[in-house]
């Protein structure tokens, strides 16, 4: 689970600074298409943290019927 947690963090890093440079150029610029890569980058961090939470979630419950005794 470690390895997947780095992944994802390292993911969600750079998800979130594209979101972040695309805010930036879209507010300096006065840009839309940057407005809507900033909007559609958010959504994919979005995406990413459920896939992440969902995933440490059910390997949790998993772990535990796994182990049931």
């Amino acid at each position: 689970m470690t390895v997947f947690r780095w992944i994802m963090g390292v993911f969600g890093g750079l998800l979130a600074a594209a979101t972040l440079f695309s805010f930036v150029v879209g507010i300096a610029f006065d840009n839309a298409v940057w407005h809507a890569r900033a909007r559609s980058t958010r959504h994919a961090l979005w995406l990413a943290a459920l896939v992440w939470f969902n995933v440490e979630v059910w390997g949790r419950v998993l772990m535990a019927l796994i182990r049931w005794r």
